[in-house]
């Protein structure tokens, strides 16, 4: 793909990873189409993205809700012309133990509200937008690719079931949509990030920190520009399909 005026969408394009993501590829020309709940972020994303050399639109959006995401990717295509990548970048975190105990007595578990909340937006949202990117694209008869933001936590993660599990479901169904969807020359794949400086990571207490660069091979957290340029680099190899990236220093988790 050529990015030089491609329409590309970002979900969670207003901040972190998704912000970086939309000046990375702005500054090769693209259309950003960035997609959040904050519009003051979002106004921010998109006046980076034009110094960046791009152009951008805000779209407010909660990709968890089936109405909200048909109506603003048919509204993406009412202001583009059409849909030629979506990067499936939105996600929250809720963490906490499946089960805490001491003595044979249960001090708290996972409630199911931390369980959904997570699924709703890491997974059911990645499932609605991509579905309605790829319908877009055959409407519109313009070959494209999906990208779904996995994790290393995909594998499995202490205090992160909700996570694990919904970043192991993204990763699947980029195989799963590079199968079924190639006969309409769309693309699909998946990156897997380790520990990337983000505000949230930035916000953790130095010893934390510490203790976490310890576990990456490299010994350093990775810099967003890092997973854009991973971003990058399959919406440009039209023979990139069905597989994960992973870009986390080497380490497993």
């Amino acid at each position: 793909m050529n990015l030089e005026n491609a329409v590309i969408a970002i979900t969670g394009g207003g901040q972190g990873l998704g912000r970086c993501m939309a000046t990375f590829l702005a500054g090769k020309g693209a259309k950003l189409a960035l997609i959040d709940l904050s519009q003051e972020k979002l106004d921010e994303t998109v006046e980076l993205c034009k110094q960046a050399g791009g152009d951008a639109r805000a779209y407010i959006c909660n990709v968890a809700k089936e109405d909200q995401v048909v109506a603003t990717f048919d509204q993406i295509v009412k202001d583009f012309g059409g849909i030629d990548g979506l990067v499936n970048n939105a996600g929250i975190l809720r963490d906490a133990l499946l089960v805490k105990g001491k003595d044979g007595v249960i001090e708290k578990r996972m409630s199911l509200e931390q369980w959904q909340a997570v699924i709703d937006v890491n997974l059911t949202g990645v499932f609605l937008c991509g579905r309605e990117a790829a319908t877009k694209m055959i409407e519109t008869g313009r070959k494209g690719c999906i990208i779904n933001i996995s994790s290393v936590s995909r594998a499995g993660n202490m205090g992160q079931t909700n996570y694990s599990a919904a970043k192991a479901g993204v990763a699947a169904m980029a195989v799963t949509w590079a199968k079924e969807l190639a006969r309409y020359g769309i693309r699909a794949a998946a990156v897997a990030p380790g520990f990337i400086e983000t505000e949230m990571t930035a916000s953790m207490k130095p010893e934390a920190l510490e203790m976490m660069t310890k576990q990456i091979p490299l010994r350093r957290m990775g810099k967003p520009e890092e997973i854009a340029h991973a971003i990058a680099f399959i919406l440009e190899n039209d023979y990139f399909s069905g597989r994960v990236v992973e870009v986390d220093g080497g380490i497993r988790v």
